[in-house]
């Protein structure tokens, strides 16, 4: 009886070190060919539309490869030209705009001070002259700390910011070598997909081919509704943005509403860069309808993004709403923002690995049973 243990111990021991031998070296791997499981990841998108090309309109492999990168490209491009002309167009606007509001900002702080606050620094003068000399000097201390403290603070601030730019300028060369990569890369997966399908399913067993198969299509289709997911949600909040914004008569509805929908891919901050400052300017400018008319749909916004979130997810991808729910809740505590995209992918490995019978494989292997 103990043999039985001691094999079954060995055994589950063995999976746990492939398991994480395993993602250690994928992790490696991927760090040094993430270019590559991109175009991997390009190719399995355009697949479908190459191959209907390739079969409607007689065309050869790489020809069909050729126009379908040649489609996306312009389409990207496109999108990306219409989305820039209008945002150009609304932030000559702001551009306008925004320096008079500011300056009526300033003039309201400049009268909020004069009548507000000099008169309370004239009584709390009273009053500091009336203390002890160490009590002033306490107070003299505590002031100089707090003063200290926050330019420290601004200071390292500022620095980090700094210290950040040489990165991003030298980012932007390999961004564009991974680019170049990526898409030459997609254009020699897709064209020779077949012939890659053939080879590794020949490498593979039978049992890891059938297993593998039933992962790869489960994941896929996750990956499409993951995508079409994160779309349904920025779509629906860019639209609940502009009625909002053209209820309140806003100037450039549709170029605000697109920047806040852009910056709604943000996890847990999203729509609240934009709109908390928006909301904080207006109440200190004096208009506070305005104001309470941000706030409530700011409120709306978030509250629909809670509540559309685990539905939208679960529906498009398939996961419990619940489940969903939790995943992104333990993604979040367990890497951040990170997390919250995180969480739900993990949730989908695993369900597709379930159903996979990967788990009940690998329970019958440390337990001594043979896999059917």
């Amino acid at each position: 009886m103990s043999r039985v243990y001691v094999d079954r111990f060995l055994r589950f021991f063995l999976v746990i070190a492939a398991v994480a031998l395993g993602a250690i070296a994928a992790y490696y791997i991927a760090t040094v060919t993430y270019p590559f499981i991109i175009a991997f990841f390009i190719a399995m998108i355009i697949n479908p539309l190459v191959d209907a090309l390739e079969r409607k309109a007689k065309m050869p492999r790489w020809l069909a490869v050729s126009v379908t990168l040649i489609m996306l490209f312009a389409a990207v491009a496109g999108l990306v030209t219409l989305l820039v002309a209008e945002i150009v167009s609304g932030t000559q606007y702001l551009a306008r705009v925004v320096p008079e509001k500011f300056q009526a900002l300033i003039t309201y702080m400049e009268t909020f001070v004069a009548d507000q606050i000099i008169p309370i620094y004239k009584d709390l003068a009273g009053m500091f002259k009336s203390l002890s000399a160490t009590q002033q000097d306490t107070i003299m201390q505590n002031i100089q700390a707090v003063g200290k403290k926050m330019g420290t603070t601004v200071g390292e601030f500022v620095q980090s910011i700094l210290q950040n730019i040489p990165q991003l300028l030298a980012w932007l060369p390999n961004a564009a070598t991974v680019f170049i990569f990526s898409l030459l890369a997609t254009f020699f997966i897709s064209k020779d997909w077949r012939r890659l399908v053939r080879m590794a399913q020949q490498w593979l067993p039978t049992k890891a081919r059938t297993s593998g198969k039933t992962v790869f299509l489960d994941l896929k289709r996750a990956l499409f509704g993951f995508i079409k997911a994160q779309a349904t949600l920025i779509s629906i909040t860019t639209v609940i943005v502009l009625i909002g914004l053209l209820i309140l008569r806003v100037d450039y509805a549709i170029t605000i509403a697109l920047i806040i929908g852009f910056v709604d891919l943000l996890p847990y901050l999203g729509t609240g860069i934009v709109f908390v400052p928006w909301i904080i300017y207006t109440a200190v400018s004096g208009d506070i309808p305005f104001a309470i008319g941000l706030g409530v749909l700011y409120v709306v916004v978030l509250v629909q993004r809670q509540i559309m979130e685990p539905k939208v997810l679960s529906s498009t991808i398939g996961l419990d709403p619940l489940a969903t729910l939790i995943a992104l809740f333990v993604g979040f505590k367990l890497l951040g923002f990170l997390g919250l995209i995180a969480g739900p992918v993990a949730l989908v490995i695993i369900r597709t690995l379930h159903s996979a019978n990967v788990f009940r494989d690998l329970w019958r292997f440390i337990i001594g049973k043979p896999t059917t």
